[in-house]
């Protein structure tokens, strides 16, 4: 099903941007997790929108409501429920284009493929969807945190703007302390200054995403088509506008020799476990080797594309094929990054909790 993610750790979303409610359908999360429910809540506020000047000004508390699954703060082993009200739809900003197509969003193929769609803000292709996904994430994030594993993203690009800093020299926690999340302040700041002009201008631009992913242990994923790094692919080129995923070298790594690029493995000494740990001299792999963890640092690059929605006037057509002109009106995101990370987070974290548990039942 389109709206399913997962073979053991599996999410169903529903809902759309100006129903009801938004909300997860959670299931194979096993029993007996202890679940932070301020933790989830904070999640969803880095995601939520009106967080700044720069962000879609949409009103919207992103309160969950546990439905099910859950009893005394821990999970039961059963299907996980959880629903997120909407509270600020403004449907009627979305009125005049109730006809028509709006240039690089999904009302066109939408009504190719179901001959119906939801006009307001998008209905299912909304990006108000992604709420549910960071909600199962950061449930994902609570299993994963059990095992040392963590899964953080920042903003490295923005337009022709980019962080060249390689991760391991940043402190990716101070991407927290500023509106773009990136971790650099000098950077962020001209990264948000960009962003405000581009908004100014009634444009958006767009931006890349890099997530880390650490102390996920070797031998995680599957051979032949379902490859840790091509699931997660999969889940990164899912979120809305996303255009690019490379992990690892990346493109880059076209350009080098075998000599260059191969990661030549070496036997770390036994520490307090008393057992030695084979690792590798470089990561161009971006840890992940046949499709396999190989106990590095997995580390990947999400390219997203500028923000649809302008506050433009756009030659289109209508559901008629007649030329119209359509008019930018609502609340959008000029720039959508600061706001993706922790979609990418959370969608990275569902990936690894399901390839953990798939794991565990690969080997005796």
């Amino acid at each position: 099903m389109s709206s399913t993610y997962g073979t053991l750790f599996k999410i169903s979303t529903f809902g759309e941007s100006h129903g009801a409610a938004i909300g997860v359908v959670i299931d194979g999360c096993p029993a007996g997790l202890e679940v932070d429910t301020d933790f989830i809540q904070a999640e969803l506020d880095r995601r939520k929108p009106g967080q700044s000047r720069i962000t879609t000004q949409r009103r919207e508390k992103d309160e969950f409501q546990v439905l099910s699954g859950i009893f005394e703060g821990k999970t039961e082993g059963t299907p996980i429920s959880l629903l997120i009200w909407n509270e600020d739809q403004r449907s009627k900003d979305y009125t005049h284009i109730s006809r028509q197509f709006r240039p690089s969003h999904a009302d066109y193929t939408y009504q190719e493929k179901y001959g119906v769609r939801d006009y307001r803000g998008g209905g299912r292709s909304s990006a108000r969807e992604t709420a549910a996904r960071v909600a199962a994430g950061a449930l994902a994030k609570l299993l994963l945190k059990q095992l040392g594993v963590q899964v953080q993203a920042y903003v490295s690009q923005v337009g022709t703007l980019k962080l060249e800093t390689p991760y391991q020299q940043l402190d990716l926690a101070k991407a927290e302390e500023n509106a773009v999340r990136c971790p650099d302040p000098e950077m962020a700041q001209t990264m948000f200054d960009f962003i405000d002009e581009t908004r100014k201008r009634g444009d958006s631009v767009g931006g890349v995403v890099t997530c880390v992913a650490t102390g996920v242990p070797a031998g995680w994923g599957e051979p032949v088509f379902d490859k840790l790094h091509a699931e997660l692919g999969k889940a990164m080129l899912s979120i809305n506008a996303v255009k690019g995923f490379e992990y690892g070298s990346g493109f880059a790594g076209a350009e080098r020799f075998g000599s260059e690029h191969n990661d030549r493995f070496y036997t770390e000494p036994a520490s307090g476990d008393g057992k030695p740990r084979i690792r590798t001299e470089t990561n161009f792999s971006g840890g992940i080797q046949g499709g396999i963890s190989n106990g590095e640092d997995i580390y990947f690059r999400v390219a997203f594309k500028p923000v649809a929605t302008i506050m433009q006037d756009q030659d289109s057509v209508d559901v008629d094929g007649d030329p119209v002109v359509v008019s930018g009106k609502g609340r959008h995101d000029p720039c959508v990054v600061p706001r993706a990370v922790p979609i990418v987070e959370a969608m990275a974290a569902l990936v690894l909790a399901d390839f953990y548990l798939r794991n565990k039942a690969a080997r005796v």
